[in-house]
């Protein structure tokens, strides 16, 4: 179920992330590069590079063959990467937690992808995972994916002064949580 693909819109599908993905993800981050970089860290030139995105999945995988993560990438028809989804920090035992992050490509932005993706992610989380809940946190001027949030079933917790270093400075979000069910942690 969570290697497997899913449909999330017509001609768009939810895949595991591979390291074959890396020079589509340098393709499709250097285009949306000026749209995400609001909500996203200050990063080296070598990150928009093929070698630099086989480095990052490279770490990525090693986490998810750890079960630390689960990366996700949204695919077109010619699987090409037009966005991605990521549980991160996952933590078993009592807390059953992980930590949700995503993007979709600046052509595709605005179309509902980031929304069916992340609640085909919350319920791979849940029956795949056997995860109890996931934690996000948006800047606080990132409305667009507030909105995404609320649509998928997260609620809003608290504020997080100067949480993440993002766009050069220590930036303040909103913290969100989506519970996935109440029974008792599996596995």
């Amino acid at each position: 179920m969570i290697n497997d693909m899913h449909a999330v819109a017509e001609g768009v599908r939810l895949r595991p992330a591979t390291l074959d993905d890396a020079a589509s993800f340098a393709v499709t981050m250097t285009r949306s590069r000026a749209y995400m970089r609001h909500w996203e860290p200050v990063r080296p030139e070598a990150f928009y590079t093929p070698e630099g995105q086989a480095l990052r999945l490279t770490g990525l995988l090693a986490d998810r063959d750890a079960g630390r993560a689960m990366p996700w990438v949204l695919a077109d028809e010619e699987d090409r990467v037009v966005g991605a989804v990521t549980l991160a920090s996952i933590e078993r035992g009592p807390f059953r937690n992980a930590r949700l992050g995503y993007w979709i490509d600046v052509d595709l932005a605005g179309r509902g992808l980031a929304t069916a993706a992340v609640t085909r992610v919350c319920e791979l989380a849940r029956d795949g995972l056997g995860l109890h809940r996931i934690a996000a946190g948006t800047v606080l001027d990132n409305v667009a994916s507030q909105r995404v949030l609320a649509k998928c079933g997260f609620e809003r917790y608290g504020t997080a002064p100067r949480y993440l270093h993002i766009d050069g400075a220590w930036q303040d979000h909103h913290m969100f949580q989506r519970i996935l069910h109440d029974g008792p942690p599996q596995g």
